[in-house]
């Protein structure tokens, strides 16, 4: 295999820029040419239908009659993709100049005719996914071709090839063939054929979001002190802790007037602990209301929301630490908070904050490929079934030349999507909304794609932020205390990771967090006005398992429940149903 040079990548891109409605001449060609610029094998000589890495790869289609017949994949490699090719008309394509496209590429989309051809494109190719037999024929990564002209990524980690989206999110998923310039670009494109699932996000972000939660539990217990010397009450801690968290994200993200704004003033305090309070304490004031702050000689944006206010969080004013435990802070501060997993960081930081749960910190969380078998067939599905039924018939009005009338049908359906009120009633620490949010997200970027190609005027995609997929739409109710503030703030990590990950350095409209009092501290079932301790009939108090704590069992060595460690059972008083959210 030859080595990459930006010699080779310049003279593919010069050979195939201007070629135009020919894909059966040029694809096979094309694409193995593309092959040698990726520096990975090219496909390999065909035999009989099959094979795992081939053009026209034969796929069995099981027709709604009962009937079957047989379709040819453009490209398949086994366990990585399915590719399938087109080749456009150049005017249809952007309208201008190559190389003027990729220079404003933010401004033009396509025109309508094109941008049907690649949904009809893309809509074939899932088709082939679903056309497998066995499920682990189903490839990660669908990709759309325009010969010579761009790639369209989407993918499905979950091995269902049902929910083939954006790949890695709305401004990247499509590669002109000038991006191939860019090493990070072309090391994409060659571990989507070599290594598809080291690009899912959820395994990347793990170890990360793993090693912080190990940090914070840290932190937290040196907070919290000894039974013997205690020093901070856990519910403080906690505020303190969710400011620093969310500071350390607002940073890494570029919320902040400077990427390291948060931890110069760790900096700052570790030379002197006694000026960390006045320090910090004076950048989350300025954080709450917006504003000059004198620690960090900046204008702050407001972010307000509840989080740095003062009231049911506690006050503003942060807690006095140790050289140690700031040494923590910045380990911490240090860490890609861009990059942290929201699925399983909710858990880690739950567990974090419940002494009981730290030892085992980490071994507790429910694997995001988990959370997708529940929230991909209850929310997706029917979210999606809806949208493929919406824009085919889109398209069908589009190409009656009815151009308002498809961009009427697809911002009704935008409006729906942004309106549509996800229910977790015991929702922990929020890594199902989150995965929900995430996903609904992934589709709105779809929409609002199509939607500004028939309405180039509504290009600008922060005009549509007053309908929105965002954590209002998201609701939850929790009976632990620790976790409803952990909720919230997943759910606005996650969307604030989306956000910028979208609009890049433009942020989002101030406040930037909002108190939507989405998520609820109450028991699902039953609420009640106290609760009494239960009692026997001789007076005694009513005890259980504490349901946490293990002894080894003597004879065969097994962790059993250690029956020692009891809780008083409180009996509610007052009860009635617990009134869920619409």
């Amino acid at each position: 295999m030859q080595t990459v040079t930006p010699q080779i990548v310049d003279a593919f891109i010069a050979r195939w820029d201007g070629t135009a409605q020919a894909e059966r001449a040029n694809k096979d060609m094309f694409l193995t040419e593309l092959c040698a610029v990726l520096g990975v094998p090219p496909p390999e000589p065909a035999t009989g239908g099959l094979g795992p890495y081939r053009f026209e790869r034969a796929v069995t289609r099981h027709e709604d009659d009962g009937t079957t017949s047989t379709r040819f994949i453009d490209l398949y490699k086994r366990d990585c993709f399915v590719l399938e090719a087109k080749q456009g008309d150049r005017s249809e394509r952007q309208g201008g100049l190559f190389e003027d496209v990729f220079q404003h590429r933010s401004r033009v989309r396509g025109l309508p005719g094109w941008v049907r051809h690649m949904l009809q494109a893309k809509g074939q190719a899932e088709q082939y996914a679903r056309d497998f037999s066995k499920p682990e024929n189903s490839p990660p990564f669908l990709i759309v071709c325009d010969v010579g002209f761009c790639f369209d990524l989407y993918a499905d980690f979950s091995g269902e090839a049902k929910h083939y989206a954006q790949f890695p999110d709305r401004d990247r998923f499509r590669i002109y063939l000038p991006d191939l310039r860019d090493p990070v670009v072309i090391e994409r494109l060659r571990t989507v054929w070599l290594d598809p699932h080291a690009l899912d996000p959820a395994r990347v972000r793990a170890h990360i979001t793993r090693d912080i939660a190990k940090l914070l539990a840290k932190l937290v217990r040196s907070l919290e002190g000894t039974k013997q010397a205690p020093r901070y009450a856990p519910a403080t801690v906690a505020s303190f802790l969710m400011r620093c968290i969310f500071s350390m994200f607002a940073q890494s993200i570029g919320l902040l007037p400077a990427p390291d704004t948060f931890t110069e003033l760790l900096h700052k305090g570790r030379s002197d602990p006694r000026v960390f309070a006045g320090l910090v304490g004076d950048l989350w004031r300025w954080m709450n209301a917006g504003g000059f702050s004198p620690a960090v000689a900046a204008d702050i944006r407001r972010f307000n929301g509840g989080l740095f206010a003062p009231g049911p969080h506690g006050p503003v004013e942060p807690l006095r630490v140790t050289v140690e435990e700031l040494d923590l802070l910045i380990m911490a501060a240090g860490k890609d908070w861009a990059d942290v997993e929201p699925a399983i960081f909710g858990t880690l930081l739950e567990n974090a904050l419940d002494h009981p749960e730290r030892a085992a910190l980490g071994a507790h969380f429910t694997p995001r490929a988990f959370v997708e078998r529940l929230v991909l067939p209850t929310i997706m599905e029917p979210l999606r079934a809806e949208w493929d039924g919406v824009k085919a018939a889109a398209v069908t009005e589009e190409q009656a030349g009815r151009r308002e009338q498809a961009a009427k049908l697809v911002s009704a359906f935008h409006g729906r999507l942004a309106s549509v009120r996800v229910l977790d009633p015991a929702c922990g620490s929020g890594n199902f909304l989150y995965v929900a949010l995430e996903l609904m997200k992934r589709l709105e970027g779809e929409v609002l794609d199509l939607l500004a190609t028939l309405r180039p005027q509504d290009n600008d995609r922060l005009a549509l932020s007053g309908a929105t997929v965002d954590p209002h739409n998201f609701l939850g109710l929790e009976k632990n205390p620790r976790a409803v503030p952990v909720a919230e703030l997943v759910l606005w990590i996650g969307w604030l990771q989306w956000h910028m990950r979208t609009y890049g350095a433009k942020p989002p409209p101030e406040p930037i967090l909002k108190d939507f009092h989405n998520i609820r501290e109450v028991d699902a079932l039953i609420s009640y006005t106290q609760e009494k301790e239960a009692r026997h009939s001789d007076g005694s108090l009513v005890s259980r398992w504490d349901g946490r704590s293990f002894k080894l069992h003597p004879i065969t060595g097994e962790k059993v429940p250690d029956d020692t460690a009891r809780e008083v059972v409180m009996r509610p008083v007052g009860a009635k149903p617990t009134e869920w959210p619409k």
